[in-house]
């Protein structure tokens, strides 16, 4: 679900990868499309301003720096795509004694690995997915492993439905409409449901203060049986902390704390532009549909990736790539700059309303009403109602089926010819990577199936005898 619309993942690749099968693929796509020869490694973005001419040509000035040396350059447009996972947070402020803890303590982008903490007692702070990643590695080598929540969370399984990976099930038109028209209140309810279909999240002290709300959820398969095992242990919020002990909230103390991992979460910031082309409040910025500065005079800059969505990055930042050049080359307008500040408006308040109002949640969105809006824009998102007629296999596919990138390479620019056969045979290549084991086929007559031929006569049976009594 995670790869470029037009280059399937390799088949042998397992679903869900490991950081260095991703790299792998990057490395694979960059040589096939010929990449490298545009892309300046270890290359520091010093300044990106406005030309001198930019309101009659649009251009920029960047200014870099490589091996202590500069080089200014002229760009008809720019792309900002660093992220929001730039600057490490860790709000030491909210954490009263910290400079009297002797132990060890760290932001969650430091960590790498599990050596180095065999027999110590860890406090992990936060219930993210990095928070929870490392907690459950830890708690294998750790004497003890503590998580301490403000707020709690879902936590999911990356399995789903038959086996399938949970994305592939949950990311579809069909069980998207299905959140859009219901009313909020069963709505809530069947998400409630949902999440504590696994294991009941009040039993393990992680269920979401704000539990109605649509904010990410935690994936993780090991997380609820470590628990169990009692090698992590959930704890509400840090009050104060101490030399070697923290202190909670609902003032139980732990003692002997090792070592701190802050799980905080990212601020971020573009040093290298001026304050009023994106400027951040509140880890708010103000761009049209999460993209582009709305008073421009020419729309030549765009932010790529500032956004999160409930579903995998990379189809996301793609479509706003795709749309953004078209954009850079006139091929696509974009609207007057109050019409964008009113959409900016609009579309922060409905994100309130589904996720709250959460720092962490400012730049999240919904997945695949994202995905479909983008397409949109540039002519890309399949028309269901003529596929239907035409193609009624691809159509029923696209609308029940898993939100896949390959979706948006049928129509429009950038048409792919193997869409339509990536898309009909993803469920193939997500089980290729799993039987690496052929079970010898069962000669025996299947119970289940003479279970349903009984079931079918004694419904007949019983019909025949009821004619029969009137």
């Amino acid at each position: 679900m995670s790869c470029f619309s037009d280059f399937p993942m390799p088949e042998d690749f397992p679903n869900f990868l490991h950081n260095s099968k991703l790299l792998e693929y990057f490395r694979i796509f960059a040589r096939k499309f010929d990449l490298l020869k545009y892309i300046q490694f270890q290359t520091t973005v010093l300044s990106v301003k406005k030309h001198p001419d930019f309101s009659s040509s649009g251009q920029w000035e960047v200014v870099t720096e490589k091996n202590s040396k500069k080089q200014s350059a002229v760009f008809d447009a720019v792309m900002v795509c660093s992220g929001h996972h730039i600057l490490p947070h860790i709000p030491l402020e909210s954490f009263p004694g910290i400079e009297r803890f002797k132990g060890q303590y760290f932001h969650s982008r430091q960590y790498k690995h599990p050596e180095g903490f065999e027999g110590k007692h860890i406090l992990v702070i936060g219930l993210g997915n990095s928070a929870s990643d490392i907690a459950v590695e830890l708690s294998k080598k750790a004497a003890q492993v503590f998580i301490s929540t403000r707020h709690g969370s879902w936590v999911m399984s990356r399995i789903s439905e038959d086996g399938y990976p949970w994305d592939m099930v949950f990311h579809s038109r069909f069980r998207s409409m299905l959140r859009n028209v219901l009313p909020q209140t069963i709505r809530k309810w069947i998400m409630e449901q949902q999440m504590d279909r696994w294991f009941n999240h009040e039993n393990y002290g992680l269920e979401p203060q704000n539990k109605y709300l649509m904010k990410e959820p935690v994936l993780n398969d090991d997380l609820p049986s470590r628990i169990l095992y009692g090698t992590i242990k959930v704890k509400p919020r840090v009050k104060e902390l101490t030399e070697t002990s923290a202190i909670f909230e609902d003032g139980t103390v732990e003692e002997g704390i090792d070592v701190i991992v802050f799980a905080t979460g990212y601020t971020f910031s573009f040093p290298f532009l001026e304050d009023s082309l994106v400027k951040v409040e509140d880890k708010m910025v103000s761009l049209y549909k999460y993209m582009f500065p709305p008073h421009l005079e020419k729309s030549t800059l765009a932010c790529i990736g500032l956004i999160q969505p409930l579903g995998s990055i990379f189809p996301t930042v793609e479509l706003q790539a795709r749309w953004a050049t078209r954009v850079f080359k006139g091929l696509c307008t974009l609207p007057s700059g109050s019409t964008m500040m009113a959409d900016i408006i609009k579309r922060n308040e409905k994100r309130i309303d589904l996720f709250g109002k959460s720092l962490s949640q400012t730049l999240q969105t919904n997945y695949v009403d994202y995905l479909d809006e983008l397409a949109l824009e540039i002519g890309a998102k399949p028309d269901l109602l003529s596929l239907l007629l035409k193609d009624p296999k691809l159509a029923v596919k696209l609308y029940f089926g898993p939100c896949n990138s390959y979706q948006y390479r049928l129509i429009g620019p950038g048409q792919w010819k193997g869409a339509r056969s990536a898309i009909l045979t993803q469920k193939q290549r997500i089980l290729k990577p799993l039987k690496t084991r052929a079970p010898k086929a069962s000669s025996d007559f299947p119970i289940s199936f003479l279970l349903k031929i009984l079931g079918l006569l004694a419904i007949v049976v019983a019909f025949f005898f009821q004619l029969q009594w009137f």
